[in-house]
C-alpha cells in the first residue's frame, strides 16, 4: 500500500485519490485545507480516544479483580467506580430538523452491508414494496406457490389477505374490500384518500401511506371486480447504511469501495449492474411517486452506521506512524461526502430538513457519548456547517451505556435522533463483564433472563421520559430469520406494542410485512399510554445470568458447544476467505439467519466463559470445531469460492475461529473485529 504526505499525516494512495477526485472537486473545497483541518481533528480526539479505551480497560481490571476475589459486583461497587454515574437532572432532548421518518412516523428500518452496491439499492428502494408480492412469495399466509408460473389458487389466497388488510386499515362505510367493485370506495372515514395516480389510490393510516394500485390491462387487475393489480405499502421509512458489524473492511482498499458507494446514495447515481435469470440488469435508486400535487419520498431516508471507538485503520497514519481511529475517519469523510445532499448537488435528495444521520456503535457509557458529540462539533466546523446538522443515532448495546442510558441521551440531547437496542451485541458485552463471575447460562435461555426484560424496558421508558417522541427514534433490534415470516408476524407486533417507533427488519420483503404492525398500532398512542409507567431499576438490569451450582451433563455440553461453534465457524469462513461480513447463514439445524459481527461476539464469548470457568475443556471444545468444520464444509458444498476447513489446519478462516474463542477473554470488551481484522489481512495476503 503506498502512502503519500497530506498535512503531515500518511495517508494510503488510494484514499488520497478518491477524497481528491472524486468528492472535494464536486464540493468546490480546496484539497490542502481540508485535509489541514483533517490533521488537527486527528491531533485532537486521536489522543482522547485512546483515553477512553484505557478507560474502559481499567474498568474492565476492577470488576474482573472483584470477581476474582470473591466480591459483590453490585451497584454500590460499580458507581464507586465510575462505571455508573449520577442520574442527569430532568431534561429533555432539543433536536431540531429532524426528518419526518425519524421523528413523526413508524414503520420499519433496514440495516444493509455498504460494500454491496446491490443490496444497498434495493434497501433504499424498500421504501414502498407489494403487499401481494410479500404475501405470495414467503409463508407468512399457510401454504405455499406451487412451481411452474402464477398459482392462481395461492394468488387468490393473497388478494382474500391483502383486502382484509385493507377493511382494518382503510375501512369502508360498508361492507368489505372483497366486494368493492370498483369507482369512488366510500370511506368511514374520507380524510384517509390523500392522493391519486391515474386510477389508483393512496391513503394514510397511523401516517403511513398505501396505495391500491388498480390496471385492469394487467394479469391480476383484470381479474379483480375493481381492476385491483397490486396493494403497495410504505415500508422501510429508514435505511442504515453499515460501515459496521455487517461487513468486512480492513484496509484503504475496503474503506474507500465503502465511502464509493456512500458517495453514489449522496449524488443519487448509484447504479449496479448484475446478471439475474440470464439477463443483464440494472438497479438504480427510485424516483419519488406523484400523486397529483402531493409528492412522496420514492427512498428510505439513509443513516450511515460508522465504526466505533475501538478500530484502528491502515488507510491513515498518524505523525509517529500509528493507524488513525477508524471512527475518526468514518466521522470525517460520511459527513463530507453528505454535503452533496445537503448543497442539493445530488439528483434526489435524501434529508429534506438538512441534516446528515450517523449511527454510532458501541459506546461505552456517557463520556464516550460526550467525545461522539464533541467530534461531530468539530466536523461541522471542518465543513462549515451548522452546530447539530450532524445527527447521532446512539446504538445501546453495551453495558454501560445500557445502565447509564439517561446521562448518555443528555451528552448528546441536541443531536440526538435515535436510541436502538442491540440484544446480540449487548449479551456479548453482558458476558465479557461478567467474564470472571462465573459460568454462564445456555445461550438460547438468555432472552427469557432478568436482564433483557429490564434492559428492553428501560430503553423505551428512559426515551420516552426524555422526550423522544416527536423528535426521534425509539428501536428494537433484528428479526433474524429471513425465511420465517409468519413467526415474525406473530411475534414482531411485541416491538411497536413496547412503544418503539421502528424496528429492524433483514430485507426489504420482511419490512413490507412489519409494515402492517405499524398499521394495527398507533405506536404514538402507545408511547402515550406507557409515558408515565416508572422507569424500572437497575437491579434487573444488573442481575448477570450466571448459571449458578448447576450440574451439566457430558449431552449438554456437547450440544451447547456445537451450536456455538457451528455459528462461530459458518460466519467466519465466509469473512475471511470472501470478505462478507453479513449473510444469511445456515445454523446447526439448517435454518437460515443473519448474522453479523454481533453474534460471533455470543458465540465465542459463551465458549471462552465456559473454557474459564471449567465446563467444558479445551479438548471438548476442540472436538466441536472438528465436528462442526465437517458440517459447514457440507453445508457449503455448492458454493465453488468456498475453502473447506475440515482436515485443513491451514485455513486461514479456521485458526481465526479458534482464536476467537481461545482469546476471547483477553480481547477488549470481548469484540471480534481486532482477530478478525488480522486473519482477514493475511488471507487477502495470501491472494
Amino acid at each position: 500500500m503506498s502512502i503519500v504526505d497530506r498535512a503531515g499525516l500518511g495517508v494510503a494512495e488510494e484514499l488520497a485519490q478518491f477524497v481528491e477526485g472524486a468528492v472535494l472537486p464536486g464540493l468546490g473545497i480546496a484539497a490542502d485545507g481540508w485535509w489541514a483541518g483533517v490533521a488537527d481533528i486527528f491531533a485532537q480526539f486521536a489522543p482522547e480516544n485512546a483515553a477512553l479505551l484505557a478507560r474502559r480497560e481499567t474498568l474492565q481490571a476492577a470488576i474482573d479483580a472483584r470477581y476474582q476475589a470473591g466480591e459483590p459486583v453490585d451497584e454500590a461497587f460499580l458507581r464507586s467506580i465510575g462505571y455508573l454515574v449520577p442520574e442527569p437532572a430532568p431534561f429533555t432532548i432539543g433536536t431540531e430538523n429532524v426528518d419526518a421518518e425519524i421523528a413523526t412516523m413508524a414503520g420499519p428500518q433496514l440495516v444493509v452491508p455498504i460494500l454491496n452496491a446491490r443490496f444497498v439499492l434495493n434497501a433504499a428502494n424498500a421504501r414502498w414494496g407489494s403487499l401481494y408480492d410479500a404475501l405470495y412469495g414467503t409463508d407468512a399466509l399457510p401454504g405455499a406457490a406451487k412451481p411452474g408460473g402464477y398459482d392462481t389458487e395461492r394468488g387468490a389466497q393473497v388478494i382474500a389477505a391483502a383486502k382484509a388488510f385493507l377493511d382494518q386499515a382503510v375501512p369502508l362505510t360498508s361492507g368489505s374490500w372483497a366486494d368493492f367493485a370498483g369507482g369512488e370506495p366510500v370511506l368511514a372515514d374520507p380524510a384517509q384518500l390523500v392522493g391519486r395516480a391515474g386510477e389508483s389510490l393512496l391513503f394514510r393510516h397511523n401516517g403511513l401511506h398505501i396505495e391500491v394500485v388498480v390496471d385492469r390491462a394487467s394479469a391480476i387487475g383484470m381479474t379483480d371486480p375493481a381492476g385491483i393489480s397490486d396493494v403497495v405499502l410504505e415500508s422501510a421509512l429508514t435505511t442504515i447504511c453499515d460501515l459496521e458489524d455487517s461487513i468486512a473492511a480492513v484496509d484503504a482498499e475496503d474503506k474507500v469501495a465503502a465511502y464509493t458507494n456512500w458517495l453514489g446514495l449522496m449524488k443519487g447515481d448509484l447504479e449496479e449492474t448484475f446478471e439475474k435469470g440470464g439477463k443483464q440488469l440494472t438497479r438504480k435508486l427510485n424516483a419519488d411517486r406523484v400523486y397529483g400535487d402531493l409528492t412522496l419520498p420514492g427512498r428510505s431516508l439513509l443513516f450511515v452506521r460508522n465504526v466505533g471507538h475501538l478500530m484502528r485503520t491502515p488507510a491513515i497514519q498518524l505523525p509517529g506512524g500509528d493507524e488513525a481511529p477508524e471512527g475518526i475517519l468514518d466521522a470525517i469523510m460520511t459527513s463530507t461526502i453528505a454535503l452533496y445532499d445537503l448543497k442539493h448537488l445530488g439528483t434526489l435528495r435524501n434529508s429534506r430538513t438538512g441534516s446528515v444521520y450517523i449511527v454510532k456503535p458501541k459506546m461505552h457509557g456517557p463520556e464516550e457519548a460526550a467525545f461522539t458529540n464533541a467530534l461531530f462539533d468539530a466536523v461541522e466546523d471542518l465543513l462549515r456547517l451548522a452546530r447539530h446538522t450532524v445527527k447521532v443515532g446512539v446504538m445501546d448495546e453495551e453495558r454501560r451505556t445500557s445502565a447509564n442510558l439517561a446521562a448518555c441521551i443528555h451528552a448528546v440531547k441536541d443531536r440526538i435522533v435515535f436510541i436502538n437496542t442491540g440484544f446480540l451485541d449487548r449479551t456479548g458485552d453482558e458476558m465479557h463483564t461478567a467474564m470472571h463471575g462465573g459460568a454462564m447460562i445456555p445461550k438460547a435461555e438468555m432472552k427469557a433472563s432478568a436482564w433483557i426484560k429490564a434492559y428492553e424496558d428501560r430503553n423505551v421508558r428512559i426515551g420516552l421520559a426524555h422526550g423522544l417522541s416527536g423528535k426521534a427514534q425509539i428501536g428494537k433490534g433484528m428479526w433474524a430469520a429471513p425465511d420465517r415470516m409468519a413467526d415474525m408476524m406473530a411475534q414482531k407486533i411485541g416491538h411497536p406494542m413496547s412503544g418503539a417507533n421502528t424496528a429492524w427488519v433483514p430485507s426489504p420483503t420482511a419490512a413490507t410485512l412489519h409494515a402492517m404492525h405499524y398499521h394495527q398500532v398507533d405506536v404514538f398512542a402507545r408511547q402515550k399510554e406507557i409515558a408515565g409507567e416508572a422507569i424500572p431499576s437497575l437491579d434487573g438490569l444488573l442481575t448477570v445470568p450466571f448459571a449458578g451450582g448447576r450440574n451439566w451433563s457430558a449431552e449438554e455440553v456437547a450440544r451447547e458447544l456445537d451450536n456455538n461453534a457451528q455459528g462461530i465457524l459458518g460466519y467466519v469462513v465466509r469473512w475471511i476467505d470472501q470478505g462478507i461480513g453479513c449473510s444469511k447463514v445456515p445454523d446447526i439445524n439448517d435454518i437460515g439467519l443473519m448474522e453479523d459481527r454481533a453474534t460471533l461476539r455470543i458465540s465465542s464469548q459463551h465458549i471462552a466463559n465456559w473454557l474459564l470457568h471449567g465446563v467444558a475443556t479445551t479438548a471438548d471444545v476442540d472436538a466441536a470445531f472438528e465436528r462442526m468444520a465437517a458440517k459447514v464444509d457440507a453445508q457449503n458444498a455448492g458454493d465453488p469460492l468456498y475453502h473447506p476447513m475440515a482436515g485443513h489446519p491451514d485455513s486461514i478462516a479456521l485458526q481465526a475461529a479458534r482464536a476467537l474463542v481461545f482469546e476471547g477473554v483477553s480481547q477488549p470488551s470481548g469484540y471480534t473485529e481486532p482477530l478478525l481484522h488480522a486473519y482477514r489481512a493475511k488471507a487477502k495476503a495470501r491472494r
